[in-house]
């Protein structure tokens, strides 16, 4: 059991209270989202995977497992973007916030398993 509390939700569901602090976790700005409509604690760009990454994904499945391999080397190259999210949610509820529609393929879903694997 994991000493975190991190949660994860598309953009485009509505804030509750029960979410904690708010992070949008991604490069882009999530696509007809009005910036007062997502209520975060903070965009975190430079946690999100590069460009370059996310464009060969393309969320195409067949690349999924090697995504992740990728995406995970640059979080472990940038401990400097990911470790102010990993402080928040061992004081508290944090919520993930992410724009891709396939809620079990995402570089949000990556992320959280990453910070839960960090001792």
């Amino acid at each position: 059991m994991s000493r975190l509390n991190i949660r994860l939700k598309r953009a485009y569901e509505a804030p509750e209270a029960s979410d904690g602090s708010r992070y949008l976790v991604e490069r882009l700005w999530p696509r007809g989202v009005a910036k007062e409509r997502l209520q975060l604690t903070e965009w975190v760009k430079d946690v999100a995977p590069s460009s370059a990454l996310r464009q060969w994904y393309g969320h195409q499945l067949e690349r999924w497992d090697e995504f992740q391999e990728r995406y995970r080397a640059e979080l472990t190259a940038n401990p400097a973007a990911w470790k102010p999210l990993l402080e928040a949610s061992e004081r508290g509820p944090v919520t993930f916030v992410y724009a891709a529609k396939d809620e079990l393929h995402n570089s949000a879903l990556v992320l959280k398993r990453f910070l839960e694997e960090r001792p």
